[in-house]
Order: C-alpha cells, then structure tokens, then sequence
C-alpha cells in the first residue's frame, strides 16, 4: 500500500468518524431539548386559559407545578399529572416557597367581581406584583404574564364596567417590568372558548387594534415564549387571524420590538 493510498484511507475513517460523532452529537441534543423541559409554575392553573396552558404544557413533555389556593379543587379540575403548591397572590410569603426548584412562571390569574377582597386592585395589580417580585427573590429566570388588549386605554368601557380592571393590569405589568426578572407581557383581545390551532394568530404592538382570539391560542402562545429566546423583555397584543397555521413562533417573535426599543 503506497502512501497515498494509506492518507486516503485514513482521512475516509477520520471523516467517518467525525460524521458519526456529529451524528450522535445531533441526537443528544435532540433528546435533551425534548426530555429537559425546566419545571414551569402555573399562576391561575384552574382558571379558563390556565388550565389549557397546563394542559399545552404537558402535551409538550414539560413538567407541572399547578398555583391553587385550594386543593382538593386544584385536583379536581387538573387531575393527577401535575404537582400542586398552594399558595395564594396576595400572600407573598407562600408565593416564595411555591417557586422553588422552577424554571419559569407563567400567569394567567384574574380577579373577580364577587368578592371586593379579590378584585383587580389586589390580583390583577397586587397579585402581580407579589408573583413578579417572588419570582425576582428565588431567581425564576423568565416570567410570562397573560394580560389584556387595551390597557393603555383609560378610558376604556371595561374600566367603566370593572372596577378600573385594565389600569390595574397597566400597574400589574410596570411591577413586572420593574422586577428586574426576564419577562414576556401577552396582551389578547377578547378572549373565546373556541377551538385553537385553527387560524394563524397576529402579533402586534401599540395597543391600537381590537378583536377576538380562542383561549387555546393564548396558552399556545405563552407556552412557545418559553421555547423562543426573541420573546423575552417584549410586550405586544395577539389576536386571531385570517390565515391558515401553523404559526412561526420564532418569526412572530423576533418581529416584535423589545420594550427597551420602544
């Protein structure tokens, strides 16, 4: 065998090998993405759009930590495939311990009419904040907040109607923004209980547009900002669209302007 044939073979069984090194590389990598999912806790988990993100959450491998402030309910309504923390917003102390161990925080709580003691003032703005800055204190690296379209907007008829909801949730995301805590601020507009995954959903910025939007495609668009770097530090509106999905995420994403841009 003369020497360049003994080269040849020999640089064959060294790509070879680096192709199968790569080729194994690519499947770990591979298999990490889709068995690491960091555990996510659920803020509002019972609640409309909560429960369909966990339920998003896990068809997508993610582990679960459901928020509940009562939980034979908690159990009731989400079943037996997640972890439960008690814990309620307006309870900073429990919202410390309910955090431990997470990767990420999604919120989708809100207030309610009946009762004075859990109107917006206390969730919408106060239950925020106690998350936001809970999140801050045990290092949650990234928050996402389900808000509304609309906020800006003072004089908006659901001010009139809600006990100033939308200005309370205005206050609710500053104290997210001011928590020094990576975060993604998802405003809807009106919000359906229809079947998601069935148009294209619309980004857009400068809360200057209304329309409707299925439930399910919020909590799909709050789970994929956990899988999207381009999400975080953003703020924007999302409503239902005339096309056909899938939706891009990372496109929609990397289309918006950061809050530091704006």
């Amino acid at each position: 065998m003369n020497r360049r044939t003994l080269i040849n073979q020999l640089s064959a069984a060294l790509l070879a090998g680096v192709v199968s090194l790569i080729g194994v590389g690519c499947a770990d990598a591979d298999q990490v993405t889709a068995q690491d999912r960091g555990l996510v806790l659920v803020a509002g988990a019972t609640g409309r759009t909560g429960r369909l993100v966990v339920s998003n959450l896990l068809e997508q491998d993610y582990p679960v930590r459901a928020l509940v402030r009562d939980m034979e309910r908690g159990h009731e309504i989400l079943g037996d495939g997640v972890e439960f923390a008690e814990g309620d917003v307006r309870d900073i102390d429990s919202l410390r311990a309910a955090m431990q161990g997470a990767a990420s925080l999604i919120i989708t709580i809100g207030s309610s009419r009946k009762d004075p003691d859990n109107g917006p003032e206390f969730v919408d703005y106060g239950g925020v904040r106690n998350l936001a800055q809970a999140a801050a204190d045990t290092e949650v690296p990234q928050v996402v907040l389900m808000s509304s379209a609309g906020v800006t907007h003072e004089d908006h008829v659901l001010n009139q109607m809600f006990n100033n909801i939308l200005i309370w949730k205005s206050r609710g995301e500053d104290a997210l923004r001011d928590s020094g805590v990576d975060y993604t601020i998802v405003r809807p507009g009106g919000l359906m209980d229809s079947p998601g995954g069935e148009t294209a959903v619309v980004f857009e910025q400068g809360d200057s547009s209304t329309g409707m939007i299925s439930r399910e495609d919020v909590a799909l668009v709050c789970v994929a900002a956990l899988q999207v770097p381009a999400a975080r530090n953003k703020t924007f509106e999302v409503f239902g669209g005339e096309e056909q999905p899938p939706n891009d995420w990372t496109n929609l994403y990397s289309s918006l302007k950061s809050d530091n841009e704006r």
